[in-house]
């Protein structure tokens, strides 16, 4: 018997609210299967299976609120069938649906419950409207579902709608405090800031996108999240986590995102595997990232194993930016905006396209001489963008 658990998918995150299954009683499930909705403070999250089996039992019902890993659904292994496999002991009080209710029994109507009377304006209306009829109280004779009942849930629905944006929003911040408090309180960051020459670089991915439609263009973020990732290759310490009183470094780096949200607050989901890709592929990867970040569509894996973050600030129009590890990540780089600044080339003064690439690193792990030695190759990657 395989338990699937809520998993964490951050440090902000303590509990989660189960919105919807995508499994029943009796489905076979494979790794990475979408299984569950669940909303967190930040978004509702598309939660990834990781084992594979067939499900037994349905632990959690949909609008329940659990803490992070909880059991909420378990699988019969290979093998294992319903008759001979025992319910889970987090069961919850009411029973839930398992693969042998399922295949021996089908539930019988309760008897004296009809239709409910809806008349077919009110039913058009709510279609409209998106408006659930079934939670429209009915104030027609015998409960009938008026037109007059669904514009009512509906401006009711509208009045509530931006108090829940409210209490969404206060709820992400609190989120963000708490893991922002806990990384200040038990990482010991050190901070590091390097100029970087960018004409290269600027040159080159003018040049690559001259002949692209614009929706095809390369930015130069995909070309800093490259170039990072390549750097990682040489300084491991920087990729990974700090757990249970020790580093655990990454085998791929799966670079977190910083994405700001239009409502406010913002995410840090993480693009897999940076560094074996294509810019025009991580081009791709990105939009989509950014696209989904906003919508509220992400998936669990996404949030759950971002090796480090990446922070991009420079279409804020900041020169630099200096940002506060996630834990249990172990670095963060930040870049700001791109800046014409005096520089001396080869011996003469001119003007060169800066950025200003910043480090925040844990000093359990790493120090000031290797952060730098870090920040050194990511600046030498960043001048050879063909290489990338």
């Amino acid at each position: 018997m395989i338990e699937f658990k809520l998993p964490s998918l951050g440090a902000d995150m303590d509990e989660g609210k189960l919105l919807e299954w995508k499994i029943r009683p009796g489905d076979r499930v494979s790794k990475g299967q979408v299984v569950a909705v669940v909303d967190t403070s930040k978004a509702a999250v598309d939660v990834e299976i990781w084992s594979e089996g067939t499900v037994f039992e349905l632990l959690v019902e949909s609008g329940e609120t659990i803490p992070v890993g909880t059991p909420m659904a378990t699988l019969l292994e290979a093998g294992e069938t319903p008759q001979n496999a025992r319910h889970s002991p987090h069961t919850a009080a009411a029973p839930q649906a398992s693969v042998a209710a399922a295949a021996s029994s089908t539930p019988e109507p309760a008897a004296g419950v009809g239709r409910r009377r809806i008349s077919p304006a009110a039913r058009k209306r709510a279609e409209e409207l998106g408006v659930d009829i079934e939670t429209v109280d009915g104030s027609g004779p015998d409960g009938a579902v008026t037109l007059a009942d669904v514009e009512q849930a509906a401006g009711a629905s509208r009045a509530a709608a931006p108090q829940a944006a409210i209490d969404r929003q206060a709820e992400m911040r609190r989120a963000i405090a708490a893991a922002m408090s806990r990384s200040k309180r038990e990482i010991p960051h050190y901070y590091l800031a390097e100029p970087v020459p960018m004409r290269r670089a600027t040159a080159w991915l003018a040049q690559a996108n001259a002949g692209r439609p614009i929706a095809a263009r390369l930015l130069m973020a995909v070309v800093q999240l490259k170039a990072v990732a390549l750097a990682l290759k040489t300084f491991p310490e920087m990729n990974g986590f700090f757990r249970d009183g020790a580093f655990q470094p990454a085998a791929a780096a799966h670079v977190g995102v910083a994405i700001s949200l239009r409502q406010g607050g913002l995410v840090a989901p993480a693009i897999h595997d940076v560094g074996e890709k294509s810019l025009e592929q991580l081009m791709t990867e990105l939009a989509d990232l950014v696209k989904r970040a906003r919508a509220g569509t992400l998936r669990s894996s996404e949030l759950a194993d971002p090796t480090i973050t990446v922070t991009n600030l420079g279409e804020q129009g900041v020169a630099t930016v200096y940002g506060v590890i996630y834990p249990p990540q172990v670095a963060l780089v930040g870049f700001g905006r791109i800046i014409d600044q005096p520089w001396v080339e080869d011996g003469a003064l001119g003007v060169m396209p800066i950025v200003t690439t910043s480090l925040a690193a844990d000093h359990r792990v790493s120090d000031g001489h290797r952060g730098a030695r870090f920040l050194a190759e990511l600046r030498e990657l960043l001048q050879q963008p063909e290489k990338l």
